[in-house]
């Protein structure tokens, strides 16, 4: 049995950030956050696929800067332009600040990332593969 523990890895989205590492044991996630030019709320929807972030529907309302220009229109009724992406990440560097209100979303819970960083402060995402061991005794948000 402590084998098992020593030698089984699991895939987790790693947060990295304050000379910290947190785990985020779900598929899938919404990163969220206020748009720093139209003040408007932004949504990116992202997968794991194997050992990258797929940033698979992205979900905003006013076009502006930043806007994706190579996505497909998802037809919608709520207020929102949704836009399919598809694009793949190895690693993705965010700035996270209290303006912004950066918050990771899944199926079960809320992370407001704007509590848990500095203010500016970069938060690097990636997938990786860990140690059960690791995941059961680790940070996990």
């Amino acid at each position: 049995m402590l084998l098992f523990f020593l030698l089984w890895r699991i895939p987790v989205v790693q947060f990295n950030f304050g000379g910290e590492r947190y785990y985020l044991k779900e598929t899938d996630f919404t990163l969220q956050w206020i748009h720093s030019v139209e003040k408007e709320q932004w949504l990116e929807f992202y997968e794991r696929d194997g050992d990258s972030l797929l940033l698979a529907e992205t979900k905003f309302k006013t076009y502006g800067a930043g806007v994706p220009s190579d996505g497909k229109i998802i037809p919608s009724k709520d207020g929102y332009v949704h836009m399919e992406i598809g694009r793949l990440f190895k690693e993705m560097n965010l700035t996270v600040s209290q303006n912004a209100q950066t918050t990771i979303k899944t199926a079960n819970k809320e992370i407001p990332l704007y509590d848990y960083t500095e203010d500016y402060e970069m938060v690097t995402i990636t997938i990786e593969f860990i140690d059960l061991w690791d995941y059961m005794r680790g940070n996990k948000l």
